[in-house]
């Protein structure tokens, strides 16, 4: 297997509502904001090649499926759809991914399967000989989502994945079209149903973890569901990656793809071995 992280639509937030309840005074030493109080943000995804012959693709990002209006609004840096060149850049189209693996569908993971926004055009998937792997836990909220989080998701996106006969859903370790070389766990922190994949000694850390300043277990982000009940699992998680081995993947760090978790003498979590991005590590 190679691992390649592969950069898609980058965003800018407000980085007080990435960082909840930590004071400004502490998070704007992690990650400068800018003049409207904004961090920059990746929406990052993992490619593995040759997994059991397939190419199999973690997450597609944001995308670029927004109007003009609303990529203005949710910070969206680009017009074009960045992850189909860097797939590009990894020798592969959309057409040569044989499996897409969605944490959960919140549009800045899931966004990316659509094409770019065309006026008058209706959305349509990418992706066409793909699997979409996604957590059944998961399915249910994104159908019927709270009022909380109903903005996360793209109305019109399940029914495209559902109608294209290709949706694969998830209620275990494994899924059907990948097997044992990919190990699914779950989380309900951020939202009910969250997918957290494991593949080659790497896991896809998801909205669990976005970045290298969330390991620190008291962060959490404003968009978190359920804070304190994230805190736990993230310790949970945190424990278990760092007795196995496992390093951490980051989809949202503007500057890290890749990290080993540590932990120093007084318990608190961190990050070593840090890579910018990973271009066909073996696996």
């Amino acid at each position: 297997m190679e691992l390649w992280s592969l950069t898609g639509n980058s965003q800018k937030l407000d980085g007080g509502a990435m960082f909840g309840n930590a004071p400004k005074a502490l998070w704007s030493r992690w990650i400068a904001p800018d003049a409207e109080n904004r961090i920059p943000l990746a929406c990052r995804c993992l490619l593995v090649k040759n997994l059991d012959g397939k190419n199999v693709l973690f997450e597609t990002g944001i995308g670029a499926f927004f109007e003009p209006a609303l990529r203005e609004r949710y910070g969206v840096q680009e017009d074009r759809h960045v992850l189909l060149d860097s797939l590009a850049q990894a020798g592969l189209t959309h057409e040569d991914i044989d499996a897409v693996v969605l944490s959960h569908l919140h549009f800045d993971h899931a966004g990316g399967l659509l094409a770019a926004w065309e006026e008058a055009q209706p959305p349509r998937l990418l992706f066409p000989n793909a699997k979409y792997i996604v957590g059944a836990a998961h399915w249910q909220r994104a159908l019927k989502p709270h009022p909380r989080d109903r903005a996360s998701f793209v109305p019109e996106l399940q029914p495209l994945l559902e109608a294209s006969g290709r949706l694969e859903l998830v209620d275990g370790e494994h899924s059907k079209a990948l097997g044992a070389s990919v190990r699914f766990s779950y989380s309900d922190g951020h939202t009910p149903g969250l997918m957290l994949a494991e593949v080659g000694g790497v896991v896809f850390c998801a909205d669990l973890i976005p970045g290298r300043f969330w390991v620190h277990l008291p962060i959490t982000m404003g968009y978190d569901r359920y804070p304190e009940k994230l805190i736990e699992e993230k310790r949970a998680f945190l424990d278990d990656k760092l007795a196995r081995g496992v390093r951490l993947f980051f989809t949202h760090d503007h500057d890290c793809a890749l990290a080993s978790v540590v932990r120093d003498d007084r318990g608190r979590y961190g990050t070593a071995d840090e890579q910018q991005e990973i271009r066909g590590l073996a696996a």
